[in-house]
């Protein structure tokens, strides 16, 4: 079973509809979008990724189901803002859902995957975490807090034929990606790009599906960027 975090829209949107195409069996999370999930919202639940007790609620109304479980974390938000200036309840929202929220599927979910023997967990991270960007502290922060837990996690868990891998997405043509940049700038951070093109949807796919395939890759964190850096 795949169970995909953030699903309702951008890359777990996307992610969710290429695996169900494949044949795979898919369920998906959202917390506030539900708009054009008619056709799939039989395989959705409402689950506040950050909310610890609403996550175990889900893994137990999904419990009799869980085997051979890959674990897509792709629930996020982001802010925007110079640290002197933030929200203070935005900004610790941010980390709520984008890294406690991660942690809480993974906790829920590890028990499952070490008795069975196998379990994927793919963390989404980003270039953020390397590269220097003013007024997103908050997701940066989110993000490279995200590859430290996908490290420890890997060494806990690998002797037991679970993986854990995180992916840092550059710019992608979809969801947070270029679609959060301000159309002025995007040209300027495409030449900054040395594949001086966007990320397309379809390559992400094809990292998580390797990652997925791909037992001894275990504790890394995958660039998808363009050689961004």
């Amino acid at each position: 079973m795949i169970i995909i975090t953030g699903a309702s829209k951008g890359i777990g949107r996307y992610l969710f509809s290429q695996l169900k195409q494949d044949g795979k069996k898919v369920i998906g999370t959202y917390n506030t979008t539900i708009s054009g999930l008619d056709k799939d919202i039989r395989f959705y639940y409402k689950t506040d990724v950050s909310d610890t007790k609403a996550v175990e609620y889900l893994i137990a109304q999904i419990k009799e189901e869980l085997k051979d479980i890959v674990l897509l974390n792709c629930a996020g938000v982001s802010y925007n803002s110079f640290a002197h200036k933030v929200d203070i309840q935005k900004w610790h929202q941010v980390i709520d859902v984008n890294l406690k929220g991660s942690f809480n599927m993974i906790r829920a979910l590890l028990p499952v995957m070490r008795e069975q023997g196998y379990g994927r967990i793919i963390n989404f991270s980003s270039v953020v975490t390397s590269l220097p960007t003013p007024g997103v502290s908050a997701y940066a922060a989110s993000k490279a807090g995200l590859l430290g837990l996908t490290k420890s996690l890997a060494a806990e868990n690998a002797s037991k034929g679970i993986t854990v891998n995180a992916i840092n997405l550059g710019y992608v043509n979809l969801g947070m990606g270029v679609n959060e940049v301000p159309p002025a700038y995007r040209e300027k951070i495409k030449i900054q790009i040395p594949a001086d093109r966007f990320c397309e949807p379809e390559e992400v796919y094809n990292t998580v599906k390797y990652l997925i395939q791909t037992e001894y890759v275990n504790g890394a964190a995958i660039n998808v960027n363009g050689a961004l850096i």
